[in-house]
């Protein structure tokens, strides 16, 4: 097991290079980036693509040219945009910047950002609670209610008790977590009727005075909404997934062959069935997990005015702040891949039958 945990790790490293490089060449191709921000700012228009759509026609080329790259440069002088490109960076080939950039990220070097004069790890760092507050939470939430609740509607699969619970599932499944969460807002948050939970924030103001069970009382009074907001779409894919692993299990001839011995049916259920069918299951945790923690963060974050790495990565791309952009890009990468290894050892917590080291050979 540990020859084939360390090739998984060392997978990790052509993997994110290759996430990189593509995603590298991808924004070469993308306008408006950081020289174009400035510009836009420098000329008073506030937003980079109104110099893309003719804006600038008339500023007086005569004074300084325009012979610029720049379609919103019109104007302004042409060793200011060199000095703008300088200090980006863009004064050197693409290829050039991808190796720099790289060789700073083996050494966990991701930069300072653009606009906001602060190192990427520390932005990152800054945000990060509230992310793997969201997505930790909300995945462990996801299956502590969809397994039990799976498990159920196998057992009594085709009751009244599956029909509606199933119904109610699939309107839960088709809502999307941000109209839920607005509609979460407007009933609890003080939108039109109740104000029972905050509508922004971790914790409150005055935080740092409480005691410790206040603390705590707190933190799970702020983070229940947006919680709740994450969780419905990987809970009814989970609850339907456990309830169809267990009824193909249920079907099979050791199950009979264990019932007809004389066995209980709880000592059946979770004693034979639960093992096997819950390996798809665990197999769904990274899915689960990474759909929770970068698919509806930014929507749930900028909601329920949360400051994570979701919204950071958001705001970081209509900048056109690349260095946060790629810092993000890796750290999600990262942990995306970390989470998918971990699965793999859960398989074996699950069912020790289960060898990798033997398939892998």
């Amino acid at each position: 097991m540990g020859a084939y945990i360390l090739r998984r790790l060392l997978l990790v490293i052509p993997t994110l290079l290759g996430i990189m490089i593509l995603n590298f060449t991808l924004v070469q191709f993308v306008p408006g980036g950081p020289v174009e921000q400035v510009i836009a700012r420098v000329q008073g228009e506030g937003d980079v693509f109104s110099g893309f759509a003719g804006g600038n026609e008339d500023v007086g080329e005569e004074t300084f040219g325009s012979d610029s790259d720049y379609l919103g440069a019109r104007g302004l002088p042409k060793e200011f945009i060199e000095e703008l490109e300088k200090e980006f960076g863009f004064d050197k080939p693409p290829l050039e910047r991808f190796l720099l950039m790289m060789g700073n990220y083996m050494r966990l070097d991701f930069g300072e950002s653009y606009f906001r004069k602060i190192s990427v790890i520390d932005l990152v760092l800054e945000k990060m609670p509230v992310s793997i507050t969201l997505g930790l939470w909300s995945t462990l939430l996801a299956y502590l209610i969809s397994i039990p609740l799976g498990i159920k509607k196998a057992v009594k699969d085709g009751t009244p008790f599956d029909t509606w619970t199933s119904g109610a599932i699939i309107v839960g499944y088709a809502i999307p977590g941000f109209l839920f969460a607005i509609m979460l807002v407007v009933l609890f948050a003080g939108g039109s009727y109740w104000q029972i939970f905050p509508l922004r924030g971790l914790t409150s103001d005055n935080f740092e005075e409480l005691t410790t069970v206040g603390k705590i009382l707190d933190y799970a009074w702020h983070i229940t909404l947006p919680i709740i907001a994450s969780t419905i779409a990987a809970f009814a894919t989970l609850t339907l997934l456990t309830k169809n692993s267990f009824l193909d299990e249920i079907k099979k001839h050791y199950v009979m062959t264990a019932r007809a011995k004389g066995l209980s049916e709880k000592r059946v259920l979770y004693g034979h069935v639960f093992r096997n069918a819950m390996l798809i299951v665990i197999a769904g945790f990274p899915a689960v997990f990474i759909g929770v923690f970068f698919g509806g963060s930014v929507l749930i974050e900028t909601i329920f005015s949360l400051d994570g790495l979701g919204r950071l990565a958001f705001e970081a791309a209509v900048a056109r702040d690349y260095p946060v952009i790629f810092g993000t890009l890796f750290v999600f990468g990262l942990i995306g891949l970390v989470v998918g290894i971990l699965s793999d050892l859960m398989y074996v917590l699950v069912d020790p039958r289960i060898d990798f080291e033997k398939r892998a050979g």
